[in-house]
């Protein structure tokens, strides 16, 4: 059985590329500064790095699952080449208001719900008092306290430099 580890929960649009509402093609994919950094970073220290993104625009008939994971599919592909990996992304394509009836609910994996935390932590071997969510709306941090983690709220800059001083901020006991 694999060891319990600590996680670092992302949000995508806002924390790993800049959120220009519904990103969904990768001409339109701008990474935020320190974004392959951070996930490098915490991937040497040995913690689990999941994506966790609300992708309403699949509900809205905006873009389709295939997009979204071809746009996956390139971000995996040029972190790797920055020495980084995510371990699984998790994604919520419904929306109540959807257009797309396939699409249109409720459902406990869209953020505020913790959904997707929960997930990733019944599939992977968390240690969930050492994990915390790095987002950049109160959904997330939401998502994040009744997944039981600790969240930090990401305002922009250099995401390197906010994960680093949150860690250390986390370590000497600031929980969120």
């Amino acid at each position: 059985m694999a060891a319990f580890r600590p996680a670092l929960f992302l949000d995508r649009d806002g924390v790993i590329n800049v959120d220009k509402g519904y990103v969904s093609r990768v001409e339109d994919f701008e990474w935020i500064d320190g974004a392959a950094e951070t996930i490098a970073a915490f991937n040497r220290r040995g913690w689990y790095v999941f994506l966790i993104t609300n992708q309403s625009g699949i509900a809205q008939n905006l873009y389709t699952e295939a997009d979204m994971h071809a746009l996956h599919t390139w971000m995996q592909d040029e972190l790797a080449r920055s020495g980084a990996t995510i371990d699984r992304i998790y994604y919520c394509p419904y929306h109540e208001d959807g257009i797309n009836p396939a699409y249109r609910k409720d459902s406990f994996d869209r953020k505020p719900k913790p959904g997707m935390l929960l997930q990733a932590m019944a599939e992977f071997p968390v240690k969930r008092e050492l994990s915390f969510m790095i987002g950049d709306k109160e959904a997330d941090m939401e998502a994040a306290r009744a997944a039981g983690v600790a969240g930090f709220l990401f305002t922009g800059g250099n995401l390197s430099t906010f994960a680093e001083w949150t860690l250390a901020s986390f370590e000497d006991g600031n929980r969120g």
